[in-house]
């Protein structure tokens, strides 16, 4: 497979308690499996922040403990596609489920013994890269919960208060 970019400008990530149903729309970024035996290795997460004064962001990458319902269509300025130009488009089986809202929401895991990865940042200019290290990717397996489904949101429960931010999450699907 090919790497892929997910991006998201423009987004107010508001700050949610890890453990409830995200409560507000077009506030976070979401990948998920598009099939049972979908693995996806998200490679690097770069957050940029555009807030207009300063404002401290718990941004965490969590599992899910609860899948959204019915993810909504990426729309613009909110993109996904192939690093190559070239690449050719997912097939089923290998097709990956990039979204800012759905339906209803998902609830971000606050699960003792799932992980969540620390990616917090002053919105005010502030910028986080997260790159993988080699064998140290984070894994996305499936379509079901937890494992299936990542978020990257702002944690209230991680101290974050709401800012404007632009970000992308690099993955391959397999």
């Amino acid at each position: 497979m090919a790497k892929r970019l997910f991006t998201s400008q423009g987004l107010t990530f508001t700050g949610q308690a890890a453990g409830s149903v995200i409560g507000t729309a077009s506030s976070y970024m979401a990948l998920k499996g598009g099939a049972s035996t979908q693995i996806i290795d998200v490679l690097e997460i770069f957050i940029s922040g555009m807030a207009t004064a300063s404002t401290v962001a718990g941004m965490i990458m969590d599992r899910v403990s609860t899948l959204e319902t019915t993810p909504t269509a990426l729309a613009a300025p909110n993109r996904d596609g192939g690093m190559n130009p070239s690449i050719t488009a997912l097939v089923s089986g290998s097709t990956v489920v990039p979204f800012v809202t759905a339906s209803t929401q998902p609830t971000p895991s606050n699960t003792v013994t799932d992980i969540a990865l620390n990616l917090a940042l002053n919105l005010f200019g502030g910028i986080v890269r997260w790159n993988a290290a080699t064998t140290q990717q984070w894994w996305i397996i499936g379509n079901t919960a937890p494992a299936g489904e990542s978020i990257l949101f702002n944690s209230s429960t991680g101290g974050g208060s709401t800012g404007l931010a632009n970000a992308h999450i690099m993955y391959e699907p397999y």
